[in-house]
């Protein structure tokens, strides 16, 4: 057979796999400059002036006034002020707090741990707790078990978070800290100091597992439910494997695939959810520098609180869509 008249190649699948990858990327970046820009124009709108803000009522001349607004770059037209911004932000510089006179970089920085620690705890109790009663509640289904847990974390779900802090904080009634992340009165030692901060985390984790679990929760007895039916279950069954040994190795592991995509597509939700519940408990992270930031309002922090909160978001929506294409073979053959 001669060379040309062998069948053709089919394209191997290392390609499409490159221009999904590059097209998901480059979509997050596209919304990344977006959010930059929005952002920009949006705190532009805030009701308030920054310079007032600063001199607070103190006799100023109107020379000083022009002197600091030259000084804070709000004298410019709004497109020169935008391109120093972004230059800055190439250059990795989120600028200098009005009313702090620090780097926005470094204040964020001090800020990220706290609200890492507090959302990640939460996340992973809410998914285990969530994933467990999901389960359960499907493979159980209409019964009492399946009724009262999907009304309390439909219910749970609907609640404000700031509103559940409050209401823990008069339930409990002192019997935990309700201000900061550790107690002045806590001696140097490792251990003393680690329970301290957990004795701290106690109500604001629970006022974001209460709120979070329901959404895994839910989502997770909906893939179970779909799964139940098929066919795969049914010939296991009759091969004569105990029920539970077919919801554990069978069911349960396809219907967790949206389950692990939500725990990476709201995890960043989460972040930038925390400003309430921070505020309410006074937790030292990003929420409570943002509600901070607020009341300048202070622009440079709030410009970059928001673009690190945004940026969370949509990295977080790109790793839960790569990783769905890795886990679902269904998603790579299209």
């Amino acid at each position: 057979m001669r060379a040309d008249q062998r069948d053709p190649v089919e394209p191997r699948g290392g390609s499409g796999t490159a221009r999904f990858f590059a097209g998901k990327i480059g979509g997050a970046l596209a919304s990344l400059l977006l959010v930059i820009g929005l952002g920009f124009l949006l705190f532009r709108a805030i009701p308030g002036d920054p310079v007032a803000t600063l001199i607070r009522d103190r006799p100023t001349s109107p020379e000083q006034l022009a002197q600091l607004r030259e000084r804070l770059g709000v004298d410019k037209p709004l497109y020169e002020q935008f391109a120093d911004y972004f230059g800055g932000l190439l250059r990795g510089d989120l600028g200098t707090s009005y009313i702090y006179s620090r780097p926005v970089a470094d204040m964020i920085g001090e800020r990220v741990g706290p609200t890492l620690l507090l959302v990640g705890t939460a996340t992973v109790l809410a998914v285990l707790l969530g994933l467990w009663l999901g389960v359960r509640a499907a493979w159980r289904r209409d019964s009492m078990f399946d009724r009262g847990h999907t009304g309390i974390a439909l219910t749970l779900w609907s609640v404000p978070q700031f509103w559940l802090g409050m209401l823990l904080l008069i339930a409990t009634g002192g019997l935990f800290p309700s201000r900061g992340m550790r107690s002045a009165d806590i001696p140097p030692d490792f251990v003393a100091e680690i329970l301290d901060v957990a004795h701290h985390m106690v109500l604001p984790v629970l006022t974001l597992l209460a709120v979070i679990y329901a959404q895994y929760m839910l989502v997770m007895r909906s893939s179970l439910l779909e799964e139940m039916d098929a066919d795969y279950l049914t010939t296991a069954r009759a091969k004569g494997l105990r029920d539970d040994l077919v919801r554990r190795r069978h069911a349960v592991p396809n219907a967790l695939l949206p389950t692990v995509t939500l725990v990476f597509l709201q995890f960043g939700m989460i972040i930038s959810g925390t400003v309430t519940v921070e505020a309410v408990f006074s937790w030292p992270g990003l929420g409570l520098l943002t509600y901070q930031a607020l009341d300048g309002p202070d622009l440079p922090l709030l410009q970059g609180v928001f673009v690190v909160l945004a940026g969370s978001v949509i990295v977080m929506n790109l790793i839960a869509e790569l990783l769905y294409r890795v886990l679902d073979p269904r998603v790579r053959a299209t």
